[in-house]
């Protein structure tokens, strides 16, 4: 019954830009939600001051610390999921889950202590400005100790999508990021007998919009993901699956990290021009979420296709999905370079963007766009890399890029006294990953895809 299960199996059957549209379209919208309620919530606190938002922006590395080890931890378990379910493994496909709730649990209290003993010392080392510092550990406290929302959410919506069904994953993030929406005026500017709590209120509804998302995702694996059981009583931690995991997702993870170490980097750069620049920065990050948010949702729809039809030894299918991926990912980065180039003004006057930040953000915002287009084709290697089980590849572009190439080059500009140079250390580092991007490619093809029948 179980083979007969696994052949129905949409991964393994339906054309390959129908499957990839099927599963990429419900992750890209739940993206884009995903997008919005981030953009939102710094809209809602640049209301307060320029130092609220400062606060909110300087908060991204740690917050994407805390992604990186959800989604890099989540990479390794779609992977070798959907990997299990085309080998009709369904004995580990079964452990693997029950793993992958177990390190959620692990990664939670590791970011529990940061939140306690870190987020002071994280923000100190930033800036020296009191109030700057008191938003962000109101902002940072509240968003790692009650960070168990997000560690679980991002498990369960791994397990759904492993099995393709992807459809479920956006419920789930929509469902939190509405909440989100919703709460974030109500909180920060104390609506409906709320009481004010500005800066604060903006992490409070991000980790109630986070910990609804996760009860709900609970329900829908238990109810509707029937190929995967999550058998918790008496579980062992599986060390061979955990070590499985964490080959393709501890790259991955740190590939991720290394973001937040860039963003650090940048924040110290700008912040020595004016706060302002800093603000600017922030409100880039926010704004590109729009443009990356989509491809990233392209990825997540790609990577259990190429990992199951790697399983099931099928050429075909995994060259195929690769192709369609590229085409799509190149043309939503062309959509978002038009729309950064003709309408920057108009995107920050979003964050009530003063004269200071309209002058710096608008040609921040035109010279990083430049490099949209090649960034959109090296996510999609480096999701091919991590769906076939070599995610040290997407590592070594990622420390390549953002730390041996974008920051030096930063800081290398930075020294002519123009802050608009800096950001010419975003199109230079995506050259260099461009490079590396494609050679990594050819290698993965001669020696796997090229091997599959």
């Amino acid at each position: 019954m179980e083979q007969n299960r696994l052949k129905e199996n949409k991964m393994g059957t339906m054309p390959i830009n129908q499957l990839l549209l099927n599963m990429s379209l419900p992750m890209m919208i739940s993206m884009l939600v995903q997008a919005l309620y981030n953009v939102v919530d710094s809209v809602f606190v640049s209301r307060i001051n320029e130092n609220a938002l400062t606060a909110v922006s300087l908060a991204f590395p740690l917050q994407n610390l805390m992604i990186a080890v959800a989604a890099g931890t989540g990479v390794g378990v779609n992977a070798l999921l959907s990997k299990s379910l085309g080998e009709k493994n369904y004995e580990k496909v079964n452990r693997t889950a029950d793993n992958a709730v177990f390190l959620a649990l692990i990664s939670y209290l590791l970011t529990l202590l940061i939140g306690i003993f870190g987020v002071g010392i994280f923000y100190r080392s930033q800036t020296s400005d009191a109030q700057i510092v008191a938003y962000g550990i109101q902002y940072g406290m509240i968003c790692c100790c009650l960070s168990f929302g997000v560690f679980l959410q991002v498990t369960m919506e791994r397990l759904l999508q492993s099995t393709g069904k992807t459809f479920y994953t956006m419920i789930i993030q929509g469902t939190g990021a509405i909440i989100n929406i919703i709460m974030d005026p109500i909180l920060i500017f104390g609506l409906f007998g709320f009481p004010r709590m500005e800066v604060a209120g903006a992490a409070a509804a991000t980790v109630a919009g986070q910990i609804v998302a996760s009860v709900l995702a609970v329900i829908l694996n238990q109810r509707v993901n029937h190929e995967v059981q999550l058998k918790l009583k008496g579980f062992r931690p599986d060390l061979k699956i955990i070590s499985q995991i964490y080959k393709v997702g501890i790259p991955s993870i740190i590939m991720q990290s290394i973001a937040s170490v860039m963003v650090y980097g940048m924040n110290r750069i700008l912040i020595a021009f004016t706060s302002t620049a800093t603000a600017v920065f922030g409100v880039y990050f926010k704004l590109q979420s729009f443009i990356f948010m989509p491809v990233f949702g392209l990825n997540n729809g790609m990577i259990p296709i190429v990992a199951y039809n790697y399983g099931a030894n099928s050429r075909k299918r995994v060259v195929q999905t690769i192709k369609y991926s590229t085409m799509y990912a190149v043309l939503i980065m062309a959509v978002g370079t038009v729309i950064f180039q003709v309408f920057p003004a108009n995107l920050l006057i979003m964050f009530k963007a003063s004269e200071t930040m309209l002058q710096l953000g608008v040609p921040a915002l035109r010279i990083i766009s430049f490099s949209f287009i090649i960034a959109g084709y090296c996510i999609i290697c480096s999701s091919v890399f991590q769906a076939l089980g070599n995610g040290f590849y997407s590592l070594i572009v990622s420390v390549a890029r953002q730390l041996i190439v974008l920051l030096p080059a930063a800081c290398l500009l930075s020294r002519f006294g123009n802050v608009n140079y800096v950001w010419w250390s975003f199109p230079i580092a995506e050259a260099a990953s461009l490079v590396m991007s494609t050679a990594f490619l050819i290698r993965i093809h001669q020696k796997i895809i090229s091997k599959l029948k």
